[in-house]
């Protein structure tokens, strides 16, 4: 299905020895788990390989994003994914690479033409937004297309 990119050095540190990090990402999206069943992920030489079962292609991305903005991670291989759905992986949702001097009520106003629906963002991107008013530059998350 693919190979991700992300930015390495940026993004929530969650290990600091790579033996450590396949076991901590798999709980950290077993813990806000967006629907993959028997979620594993490998991580070797920067390269987090995620298998399971998605229930839906969004499931997949969410997934992606969780693992991807991790400090760290540089690449996220999705190959061993199955999606339960049968849907493609493709998506209207697009990916977003947040700026320096972002806000999630900016992305809004270029993707929707109002910024009041930011709030759609943070919820397509809970698993990664905790904190709407805490993005930061470099990170990666999806802008949904259908509101």
């Amino acid at each position: 299905m693919g190979l991700f990119d992300f930015v390495a050095d940026i993004g929530k540190k969650l290990f600091d020895k790579e033996e450590d990090a396949s076991k901590v990402v798999t709980e950290h999206l077993a813990e806000d788990n967006p629907g993959v069943e028997d979620v594993k992920v490998t991580v070797e030489n920067g390269t987090a390989k995620i298998s399971g079962v998605a229930s839906t292609a969004a499931a997949i991305e969410k997934a992606v994003l969780m693992a991807g903005n991790i400090a760290g991670i540089n690449n996220v291989n999705i190959d061993e994914v199955k999606i339960e759905s049968g849907e493609p992986l493709a998506t209207d949702d697009e990916f977003y690479v947040i700026e320096k001097g972002d806000t999630l009520w900016k992305i809004a106003e270029k993707a929707y033409g109002n910024g009041a629906k930011y709030t759609a963002i943070v919820e397509a991107n809970k698993e990664v937004i905790k904190d709407a008013d805490k993005i930061f530059p470099g990170q990666k998350i999806r802008i949904p297309k259908s509101l």
